[in-house]
């Protein structure tokens, strides 16, 4: 079994270590600059295609401020489980960071396409 202290010294953790944190700082500067862009107090929160002509609901700024706090989760939490998953199964620490990733790059868009419906 490989030592947690050896987390930090591989090269594949770190690389996806700070993809993570990058896409994380991403979400919350352009969802900064994209509110601090827009003046009103009405967001499109939602999308539900099953309402009809209802689809859009929507929400204030507070609603749109937590997709900033799920990227910081989302960033907490994988890591975690990545440092614990790491003695076990080093692929599988990998693994785990690359799926934080793609969340990530998933919470990018889709925070993009509602601040494009305003």
């Amino acid at each position: 079994m490989a030592s947690p202290k050896k987390y930090f010294h591989d090269r594949t953790v770190l690389l996806l270590l700070s993809v993570n944190a990058f896409l994380t700082f991403a979400v919350a500067v352009l969802m900064a600059v994209r509110l601090s862009a827009s003046h009103g107090d009405a967001y499109i929160v939602q999308y539900r295609a099953s309402l009809g002509i209802n689809a859009f609901k929507t929400g204030g700024i507070g609603d749109l401020l937590s997709f900033i706090a799920f990227a910081v989760l989302i960033f907490v939490i994988h890591w975690v489980l990545s440092m614990r998953t790491f003695t076990i199964n080093r692929h599988l620490s990998t693994a785990i960071l690359s799926l934080g990733a793609l969340l990530l790059v998933l919470t990018i868009i889709i925070s993009n396409a509602l601040l494009i419906l305003h």
